[in-house]
Order: C-alpha cells, then sequence, then structure tokens
C-alpha cells in the first residue's frame, strides 16, 4: 500500500499539470498546517511570530490609543519603493506595534481624526514623537477643528511614536494665531520648530501660521543646523514683527551638531521674525 506522506507545496502544484492528484490525506494534512483567518495563535506560535518580527528592518509605529473605545484614528503612510499603507489606530490601554510597507524614509499623514465619545470641556490630544525627537502635538474635538488630513506629521526613518488620549480642561479652549517669518542669511541649511502646551509642528526651515491654544499662551523656539563643517560663528535673533523689538538672541556652535538648541520663548506675540546671520 502506497505511504500517505505529506508532500511538498511545488509537489502539489505539480500534480495537476501532469494528471495526478494528492491523496484525500495529504490534502488535510496540507490544509492542517495552514493558518486560516479566524484560527487562534497558540502561545508557542505567537512568541514564534514575533521572534520573526524581531528581524523586521522596517520602519514602525508604536501607539497607545486610549480615547473612548469607539473611537479609531487611521494614519497613512507612504514610502517611495511600494504601495501607500493605511494603519487603524484602534482603542487600545496598552503600547501596540505595527510596521511599514518598504524601506525609509516613510512620510505620515493623517486620515479619519473623527473625535466621538466627549463630554464638554473634554478634547482628546494627540501627541507623537519621530526617532525621539518631538514631531506634531493637538488638541482635537468638541469647538476645535480635526486634524486636517493635509497636515504633514512629518518623515520617519525609524520609529514613530503617538499617543491619543482624552483631557478635561473644565472650560472651552479656543486657537490663536502667531505668524512666524523666518529668514536665513546664511548659505548653512537651518531649520526651526516652534513648541507651545499641547501644539508644537517638527522642525522647518519655511514660514508658518501657528494655532496653538489658549491653556498658556507662549512659545518656546528651538533651532537644528549642522554645523560639523563650518567653523564660523552664526546668530538667529527673534524679533516682535509688529515693533521690532528683540525677545531673543543665541548662537549656534560651530564645528559640531547643533540639535534642538533653544532659542528663546514668545509671550502673546501675534507676529514674528527670525533672523539669522554671520557674526562677523
Amino acid at each position: 500500500m502506497k505511504k500517505n506522506e505529506i508532500t511538498t507545496k511545488e509537489k502539489l502544484k505539480t500534480y495537476f499539470k501532469t494528471g495526478k492528484y494528492p491523496t484525500e490525506s495529504q490534502f488535510a494534512e496540507l490544509i492542517d498546517s495552514l493558518k486560516l483567518e479566524d484560527d487562534v495563535l497558540t502561545n508557542k506560535e505567537l512568541v514564534n511570530f514575533s521572534n520573526m518580527q524581531a528581524s523586521l528592518s522596517n520602519g514602525s509605529i508604536i501607539y497607545t490609543n486610549s480615547a473612548s473605545e469607539d473611537s479609531e484614528f487611521s494614519i497613512v503612510v507612504s514610502s517611495e519603493d511600494d504601495e501607500e499603507q493605511v494603519l487603524t489606530l484602534s482603542n487600545t490601554n496598552r503600547e501596540k506595534k505595527l510596521y511599514f510597507y518598504g524601506s525609509s524614509p516613510y512620510r505620515i499623514r493623517p486620515k479619519n481624526f473623527t473625535a466621538k465619545g466627549l463630554e464638554a470641556y473634554e478634547y482628546y490630544c494627540f501627541y507623537s514623537r519621530i526617532d525621539n525627537a518631538y514631531a506634531v502635538n493637538r488638541l482635537f474635538g468638541n469647538n476645535l477643528p480635526s486634524i486636517s488630513e493635509t497636515l504633514e506629521l512629518g518623515t520617519v526613518n525609524n520609529d514613530y511614536y503617538i499617543q491619543i488620549y482624552k483631557l478635561n480642561f473644565e472650560q472651552e479652549i479656543h486657537n490663536l494665531h502667531t505668524t512666524f517669518t523666518f529668514v536665513n542669511k546664511t548659505i548653512i541649511p537651518i531649520r526651526y520648530a516652534v513648541y507651545g502646551d499641547y501644539w508644537c509642528n517638527p522642525f522647518t526651515a519655511q514660514n508658518m501660521i501657528t494655532d496653538h491654544y489658549n491653556v498658556s499662551d507662549y512659545l518656546n523656539c528651538y533651532y537644528k543646523a549642522d554645523f560639523s563643517e563650518f567653523d564660523g560663528s552664526i546668530e538667529c535673533k527673534i524679533f516682535n514683527a509688529d515693533n521690532n523689538d528683540l525677545i531673543q538672541a543665541v548662537y549656534l556652535t560651530s564645528e559640531q551638531q547643533n540639535q534642538d538648541v533653544w532659542g528663546g520663548t514668545i509671550i502673546g506675540s501675534r507676529n514674528v521674525r527670525i533672523e539669522c546671520d554671520y557674526v562677523e
């Protein structure tokens, strides 16, 4: 009697070309070896699967969503060598990790950030970091607008971190707007970022208009520039553009990476100008 042994996938494929057919027992073993959508993984299988993931070099998102149970938010991930990917950030009170398609860099933008399950004076806080640096921070819900799908959340090389949670301010929160004009008179690429309470944007070299909050009307400015091959001196000044008063001046250090250099605090100003220039 012919012994029924499990046959490889490639051999099974050739049976249909030659007119031969796998036996019922062979098919049963093959089906048992597959994982179907509704199968529950054993603990051992979960450990093995996690170990396989650990070898991935793809970028990833690590997130927690402790908003209301019926709230789901999504982000869109784009890379140059793979299809666009939509990831759903479902409600979870623990950290969850999802991997990106393709290779870095990855561009991230929001999708479907609609607020549900909020009482009066409650808002959702969206907080994010890119590779351990601050990225985008926003409040949304109730009278505040949803996070726009055109908002660039940043470009990621490795890991992207998101926290979404609920806050009660016991008052209605409103947007405030400050215009930043950035003037770089040097040939050295310099970027700046602006941080306020529950509001921040990634580093940029462009002009911007904030939509920060009346929780506290102050903004901290930070600079980033690579001076590792530059041995001169550059000074960056912040002015109140309405009256040209100097708010703060700082020097960027030559022959090194300038990372998150504090540039000054802007309090209550609606029109700001930043100028960076060589120091003679």
